[in-house]
């Protein structure tokens, strides 16, 4: 589908040019007052909003209708639940800080920095030696992680990284810890590509 005008949404909400956690944040807070059945349309320009927006609705039973893209802006929707199709956010109940984890790395510790991030927030500012996979790549590229090894998953604020550590618990990685709050509370040295 291609044309935005077929598609009626009950609510729209505009997230463009905020970067995550907004506009799931802004989301959950305007599904809130929905009725069931019920579309909302997020407009976002944050790259990293579909797989948050998907990721979301998935964990909380909400349904992901899909995503238009006109120009810079992404248009997504979905569809508030019933209430008995509704489940509770869940947040991954191992992690740490971003201050324990500078701690851990400095200590020589063996341990898989994974950084959920888009490409270019990556490029711009990393932990040295972390390992690039975007959330909405994840669950394609999983087979590059060891599900033996030590993950600690880091995002920008800890939001992408919680769904990231859901979805690797789920195949079996027994040993993965979020780092909260992400980037954002990252004080250690970084890389860019600069």
């Amino acid at each position: 589908m291609n044309a935005s005008h077929d598609i009626k949404a009950d609510q729209t909400i505009d997230c463009k040019g905020l970067a995550c956690p907004m506009p799931i944040v802004r989301t959950k807070k305007a599904v809130d007052q929905l009725h069931a059945g019920q579309v909302i349309e997020v407009l976002a320009t944050d790259k990293g909003s579909l797989a948050d927006i998907q990721g979301w609705a998935k964990n909380t039973g909400h349904q992901y209708l899909g995503t238009l893209y006109e120009g810079e802006v992404l248009k997504h929707y979905i569809r508030k639940s019933n209430p008995n199709e509704v489940r509770p956010e869940k947040k991954f109940p191992c992690s740490i800080t971003s201050e324990e984890l500078g701690q851990k790395l400095a200590a020589g510790n063996k341990i898989t920095v994974l950084d959920v991030r888009e490409p270019a927030e990556y490029a711009f500012n990393r932990i040295s030696g972390s390992l690039s996979i975007p959330l909405g790549e994840l669950e394609s590229r999983i087979a590059v992680l060891d599900p033996e090894d030590e993950i600690h998953v880091i995002c920008r604020t800890g939001m992408r990284s919680d769904l990231a550590c859901q979805l690797l618990s789920a195949k079996g990685f027994a040993r993965v810890t979020n780092v909260e709050p992400g980037m954002s509370g990252w004080t250690g040295s970084t890389e860019s590509n600069q």
